[in-house]
């Protein structure tokens, strides 16, 4: 009787239990932007939560100009220990997988791009100043061993690897496919499945073979936080903290005790300061516009009628422009940006430096010097000595003109040590 049972309720038992196996979702991972510290916290957690959820594949999409190697490296130790599958995905179309991205790329059990993109350019970039021959033949070489054990391990095109570093090799999706860089085209994420479905991997000693094509996609969401530090990376948002970290010391150094603009002023200068750690920065940028804030500073304090701001815009242009390393895996700063900043900082200046130039034409009004020319009166006769009262104090009086006498009203002419000469 139970028999019977048994195998009435066996073909429902299958379809459950093929029903439990469908619902496994194939997690995707969206990496965008340079390869620094947070990219490799989201992949480390990315992996891990996968991994925790027994999901049957992790898709990591990524597009980048390259980045930090030893973020690279955390990275790579990541992927290549994970005990699920996991496919690099470059993608959409027109995305890059540039420098770092291709040692990233390459250490993945399956690699895939989409149309239109392209992956290589992996010569090492010095992120501040520059590299002797002999260190930077230290750092190729170093780099090399790096990438040829990635690709050597993955059954990948070994001499492309080495070729992308040495000579900055870079191919598009078919011919990465024709020379055995990558093992799959594919349109999108679903395509990309369906492509993958029965393929065979080793995965951790173990041989997996995928069932994917009919799992459901679902993209794991990047915290707040982590994007808003991943944005850091942009130049251009980096360049902006920058100068508004200038303005904020400025401002402090110009009115010494206020502390708001000296406190937003340290604030975005170490924001942008974090920025600069995974950007390739040109020392000399870096030094023009530390210059400038310097001239920018004097100009406050010292006044040289425009001199000095002059000196601080031209610094801050040049050192714009030179702040971030020409050919290497990042674009620069916009050029709109640098000269509507310069423009409006220029502008800033020559408004401060106007109300400068009339306070110092305006006559003084405090000390000795501001009793020139005001009225008092003699409250004693002037022959030619005497006390005169003006400004509220008394003073030793000299006439200039005679004697004068006590109660008329008097002029200040001008000062002789402690007396006022007076008419």
């Amino acid at each position: 009787m139970f028999k019977k049972i048994f195998i009435f309720f066996l073909p429902f038992l299958f379809y459950a239990s093929s029903l439990y196996a469908e619902a496994k979702p194939v997690y995707l991972l969206p990496i965008k932007g340079v390869i620094n510290p947070i990219t490799a916290r989201q992949i480390k957690e990315g992996i891990r939560y996968a991994r925790r959820e027994k999901s049957p594949l992790l898709i990591i999409k990524l597009d980048t100009p390259g980045g930090l190697l030893i973020s690279t490296r955390a990275i790579v130790e990541e992927i290549m220990s994970a005990n699920i599958p996991i496919v690099i995905y470059v993608s959409p179309s027109g995305a890059q997988c540039a420098s770092a991205g291709t040692f990233i790329a390459l250490s993945a059990p399956i690699l895939a791009m989409a149309e239109a993109t392209n992956i290589g350019a992996a010569h090492p970039v010095s992120l501040i100043g520059g590299m002797g021959k002999e260190m930077e033949k230290k750092v190729v070489n170093d780099a090399v061993s790096f990438i040829k054990g990635i690709a050597r391990k993955n059954k990948r095109n070994v001499q492309w690897a080495e070729d992308a570093v040495r000579k900055s090799v870079s191919v598009d999706e078919k011919e990465a496919l024709k020379l055995g860089i990558i093992d799959v085209i594919a349109e999108d994420e679903k395509d990309l499945l369906s492509k993958l479905e029965g393929r065979e991997i080793l995965i951790s000693g173990k041989k997996i073979i995928l069932q994917v094509k009919n799992s459901r996609i679902v993209p794991l969401q990047i915290k707040p936080a982590e994007k808003l530090l991943q944005s850091l990376s942009n130049p251009n948002i980096a360049y902006i903290f920058l100068i508004l970290g200038i303005w904020g010391i400025i401002g402090e150094f110009s009115s010494p005790g206020i502390g708001f603009p000296g406190i937003v002023g340290t604030i975005c200068l170490i924001l942008a300061f974090f920025s600069f750690h995974s950007l390739p920065i040109n020392i000399a940028g870096f030094l023009l516009i530390f210059l400038a804030i310097i001239f920018f500073v004097l100009e406050v304090k010292i006044a040289s009628y425009g001199l000095l701001t002059t000196g601080g815009i031209v610094s801050m242009i040049l050192g714009s422009f030179m702040l971030i390393k020409p050919f290497s895996f990042i674009k620069g700063i916009s050029t709109p940006l640098i000269l509507g900043v310069s423009i409006f900082t220029a502008l800033l200046f020559l408004f401060v430096l106007f109300f400068v130039i009339k306070a110092h034409q305006r006559k003084v009004t405090t000390g000795k010097e501001g009793l020139i020319g005001e009225i008092g009166e003699a409250r004693t006769n002037l022959n030619p000595y005497g006390k005169i009262y003006v400004h509220g104090e008394y003073w030793n009086g000299k006439s200039q003109e005679g004697l004068i006498e006590k109660g008329a009203k008097v002029k200040v002419v001008r000062i002789e040590g402690r007396e006022l000469l007076v008419k």
